[in-house]
């Protein structure tokens, strides 16, 4: 049943899949749907509802078996459970140096391989260069910019600070522990985005942009990114994933 605007639909048995926007519809799909897609996978499987990718070694032969053998397997799971991999999206991504670049296929099919995927929203290169992520990023929070100039009248910092923290820094933060910033190319190309901004604000035109941040007491993203990774460092050492961190840190 649909309700807009005061109007009421009729009611309609929903017999197959969990209808959008459901509470419970995370949950019925994840933890029903999807929880054995895993069962006997040699290599490591990233489950989401939608979104699974499967990663593995390929540095002998055994590596590539153990793919193709998994791969077979989620292919058997599929037909079980009356449902299809959609094998136009899947996509092959070779990662290192001395990467053989086996084929593999999934069913009756050779799946083509790609330089480069999106991960949840953040773009990933055979290189884990993350250049054109940051341009990508840019490139959202520039757009939401220029709509800001063209369509809001006020330069208040009160209007103008509200906007830039709820649409526009997200795109510059969003995941940024996975993508860090490497190049200085790359740190300068973010934080112009908002220097722009802050520029905006009436009253401040005259200020050098440090002096535009001290009065705003905001920080530059380089220190909100050394901000987020301390909390995140924190949550593995001390926090919710201590069991998760026992393997990536180790006591001197």
């Amino acid at each position: 049943m649909v309700a807009l605007n005061g109007l009421i639909s009729k009611r309609r048995p929903v017999t197959s899949g969990v209808p959008q926007g459901l509470v419970l519809g995370p949950v019925l799909v994840f933890n029903i749907f999807v929880s054995d897609v895993d069962s006997g996978i040699e290599c490591t499987l990233r489950k989401s509802a939608d979104d699974n990718k499967l990663c593995g070694a390929v540095d002998t032969l055994e590596g590539r078996d153990a793919i193709h053998r998994d791969l077979d397997r989620l292919e058997r799971w599929a037909h079980a459970n009356l449902m299809k991999f959609n094998k136009a999206k899947c996509k092959v991504l070779h990662m290192g140096q001395c990467n053989p670049k086996h084929n593999y296929r999934l069913g009756g099919e050779w799946i083509e391989s790609s330089p480069e995927e999106k991960d949840l929203g953040v773009l990933v290169d055979k290189k884990l260069n993350m250049t054109q992520q940051c341009v990508l990023a840019t490139q959202k929070a520039n757009h939401i910019l220029g709509y800001i100039k063209n369509s809001v009248t006020s330069r208040s910092r009160e209007g103008i600070l509200l906007l830039y923290s709820a649409l526009m820094r997200p795109h510059l933060q969003y995941c940024i522990q996975l993508w860090g910033l490497q190049h200085k190319k790359d740190i300068d190309l973010l934080e112009q985005v908002q220097r722009r901004t802050m520029k905006m604000i009436r009253g401040l035109e005259h200020l050098f942009y440090e002096d535009r941040l001290r009065e705003l007491r905001l920080f530059n993203l380089e220190k909100r990114r050394l901000w987020g990774d301390l909390i995140t460092a924190f949550q593995y050492l001390k926090g919710p994933y201590k069991k998760a961190g026992e393997g990536l840190f180790t006591k001197t």
